[in-house]
């Protein structure tokens, strides 16, 4: 009887563990910024949304006073293969989700990241690509499904690389995909990374495809973070954010 009893606790335990593995984590409170690192000058909780906002330089009132990009790092943990679930809304410049990533020597304006990143901003061309922060750069445009390889360099070119992109097909109509994001609103973002292979979506449409097969690039873990981009003055904002592992 005691033996049964213990088997359907065991059980019942087994079982919720996996619902909130499914269900996922909320990495933020909705309201400060606990688990999380960056300059506070520039990041705040504003509407129940993390909020990250440059002002205008004196000098120039179309540019920020940001000499570098900088980021708001998310400090409990790292990730490797996970789903990452979240909204977004961007006023002005660019932004995006770090992961996978690495924390490098901090600048004047906070935190500095390399790796992976989810892109997106108030323009109309990077929104969904994967770019690679201080790394190998785009990884794969709106709209494509890629394939990144190792190579050898071309000694008699100095700006040879050490990898190649090939594009192997489409995952949509990057004007489409575009035309179904909203201006100065909230917008729904998902990254799934498992193993080599990533995939972006917004607001339900795929903006990426990727296999990484460049092993001695490849980042297989690392840290979250979020983007503020040197350049015009900006507000990005983010909320809803949900984590898979």
């Amino acid at each position: 009887m005691k033996r049964a009893f213990l088997y359907s606790l065991v059980a019942a335990a087994l079982t919720l563990h996996s619902a909130s593995a499914e269900e996922g984590k909320a990495i933020f409170n909705g309201k400060d910024l606990t688990g999380w690192e960056g300059n506070k000058d520039l990041w705040s909780v504003k509407d129940g949304a993390i909020t990250g906002q440059t002002p205008a330089s004196e000098a120039d009132p179309k540019k920020s006073p940001l000499s570098h990009n900088t980021f708001l790092v998310y400090k409990d943990g790292k990730v490797g293969d996970f789903e990452l679930t979240f909204k977004y809304r961007i006023v002005a410049g660019n932004s995006g989700v770090q992961y996978r990533s690495k924390e490098l020597a901090p600048g004047q304006y906070g935190p500095v990241v390399s790796g992976y990143q989810a892109d997106f901003e108030a323009g109309t061309t990077y929104s969904g690509i994967l770019y690679e922060e201080k790394g190998r750069g785009i990884l794969a445009q709106r709209g494509q499904k890629t394939v990144i390889k190792s190579q050898a360099k071309n000694p008699a070119d100095p700006k040879s690389k050490d990898f190649a992109v090939e594009a192997t097909g489409t995952v949509g109509d990057s004007k489409e995909i575009q035309a179904s994001i909203k201006s100065e609103d909230w917008n729904e973002y998902k990254i799934v990374a498992k193993g080599n292979h990533l995939q972006h979506f917004i607001n339900g449409k795929q903006t990426v495809d990727v296999t990484d097969e460049d092993a001695a690039n490849a980042p297989k873990e690392g840290i979250l973070a979020l983007q503020i981009h040197a350049g015009p003055p900006m507000i990005v904002q983010f909320k809803d954010l949900i984590l898979k592992q």
